[in-house]
């Protein structure tokens, strides 16, 4: 099973970026989007009957988003945390016989960390529901969780400590998530791999000089360790400010 996760920055400028042609290419069995940045209808994605669509749309108008394409129809879909509630549409989470799926656009704390509060409220909330989760079946989470977990993880450490998506805060509510019972795949199988990064900023000569943030992951209940066949960063593929993120696991063992 091969599963992709990318923040696109906008479906419809992605569309417009080779977006399909990574999806044919690609061929994954379950796709998962970030920062869609679309209301209902404002998209025709043709994807004929191979995917099964679930969308989450935010309130807001050109805000957030997500979206997840399935080969596999899953046992239920939920949308949020609570009461399917959600007005960012940050959340979508499919139920599969061996697991459940979680896509997630995990709030930016601000340049200014004027939402830094917020974020650290809202990442206890999303781990309680992550284990209540695990509880009844392992979890395979993905998505932006805009955080650089360590010093690998990005490209100039030394000048982003007191910066959002690397402030001890943020940092450090990914230990207590990974601490609860979750691995991050990438690391686990490629403990000591730089210059693998999922974001960068849009300054120019930035991506092309590789200074960016791993801050898009593939997390997984650690019970699924021995599943797990690969995790890759597909570092080429443009069309955002981000690129897909990938996981395959093998239940056929």
């Amino acid at each position: 099973m091969k599963l992709v996760s990318w923040n696109v920055n906008g479906l419809r400028a992605c569309v417009n970026k080779g977006f399909m042609d990574y999806v044919q290419q690609k061929d994954a069995d379950i796709i998962c989007l970030q920062e869609t940045k679309l209301q209902e209808g404002q998209i025709n994605l043709e994807l004929g009957e191979t995917y099964q669509q679930y969308w989450n749309y935010a309130i807001k108008k050109g805000y957030s988003g997500t979206a997840v394409f399935t080969k596999e129809k899953p046992l239920s879909v939920r949308y949020g945390i609570e009461l399917d509630e959600e007005p960012e549409g940050r959340i979508i989470t499919l139920e599969f016989e061996q697991f459940y799926l979680v896509t997630v656009y995990t709030p930016n704390a601000k340049r200014d960390l004027s939402r830094l509060d917020y974020r650290i409220e809202w990442e206890d909330r999303f781990r309680t529901y992550l284990l209540q989760l695990d509880a009844l079946k392992p979890v395979v989470v993905c998505g932006d969780l805009n955080v650089a977990h360590n010093e690998i993880d990005l490209k100039n450490a030394k000048g982003n400590h007191n910066n959002s998506g690397f402030t001890l805060e943020e940092r450090g509510k990914m230990t207590e998530l990974l601490e609860a019972g979750f691995i991050d795949t990438f690391r686990e199988l490629y403990p000591d791999r730089t210059d693998m990064y999922s974001w960068w900023s849009n300054m120019p000569g930035v991506r092309a000089r590789n200074v960016g943030w791993r801050i898009d992951y593939f997390l997984a209940s650690q019970r699924l360790r021995s599943f797990i066949m690969d995790a890759s960063i597909d570092c080429d593929i443009l069309g955002s400010d981000h690129c897909p993120v990938v996981l395959e696991l093998d239940f056929a063992q």
